[in-house]
């Protein structure tokens, strides 16, 4: 199974759904890959750390592979590198990321990710974080992806933004794969007590949006994981978070 989380609007936790719920597939005695195509690079920092600093291959070096810029071309396995959780693998991102993009789009190379993909055999799961825009890498993540998953943190500006975001992704799942569906809309930085949420979620789920039924909670502590580079499972298992990422992950599963 290959999921991609994408908001075009950045800060709604993409990069921290993303490998909070790789971390608990891992976990769990699933082999699991996490692919980082955002050149900021969150999620590759949140799952090694300073080690990312440390990095001789990132998917830099395979998309100047599939440029040509390499004599002797390497499969995308080639760039795997192992986190430090058991059974979580990670392609990290890299700032040149950013400056290969015109290139790769001029010479529509958006399909190449899934060819690499569909070599790939040894993970039962593949999560794939993207950039806050529907540039080339997020296109090739929806066009390599049999799921999407789609964060939404509850404010009016990111209600907006959920109609044109459907439309893309159905737009893509038209003219590029088929078989990519829209899995379910992730209320993220929840607050229950709180008026508007309540109103939004209530409103979105009346216009028939696939609203998930498992809400990721507001909480202080998704920063000390941050800092720690630990995501929640290993972390404080026993968090009320922890346990609402397990739910989200136990859902996405039946």
């Amino acid at each position: 199974m290959r999921r991609v989380v994408f908001n075009q609007k950045g800060g709604v936790g993409k990069s921290t759904i993303a490998c909070n719920l790789a971390a608990i597939a891992a976990a769990r005695g699933r082999r699991t890959l996490l692919i980082d195509l955002d050149a900021q690079a969150n999620a590759s920092r949140y799952l090694l750390g300073k080690a990312l600093d440390e990095q001789q291959k990132t998917l830099v070096h395979f998309f100047e592979n599939i440029l040509g810029y390499r004599l002797l071309p390497e499969a995308l396995s080639a760039y795997v590198i192992h986190t430090p959780f058991p059974g979580l693998d990670l392609l990290p991102a890299d700032p040149g990321l950013e400056e290969l993009q015109p290139k790769l789009e001029s010479r529509y190379k958006m399909y190449k990710l899934r060819e690499a993909l569909e070599k790939i055999a040894a993970y039962d799961e593949i999560w794939i974080d993207t950039p806050p825009a529907l540039n080339f890498y997020t296109r090739s993540a929806l066009i390599a992806a049999d799921g999407c998953l789609i964060p939404f943190d509850c404010d009016d500006f990111s209600r907006r933004a959920l109609y044109t975001l459907i439309a893309n992704v159905r737009e893509i799942q038209s003219d590029h794969n088929r078989s990519l569906r829209v899995e379910g809309i992730v209320v993220n930085q929840y607050q229950a007590r709180a008026n508007l949420p309540l109103r939004l979620v209530d409103e979105l789920r009346g216009e028939g949006l696939p609203i998930l039924d498992a809400f990721l909670s507001a909480s202080i502590k998704i920063r000390e994981s941050h800092h720690l580079a630990l995501p929640m499972i290993h972390l404080d298992p026993r968090h009320k978070l922890t346990g609402e990422f397990s739910a989200l992950y136990d859902l996405l599963s039946q």
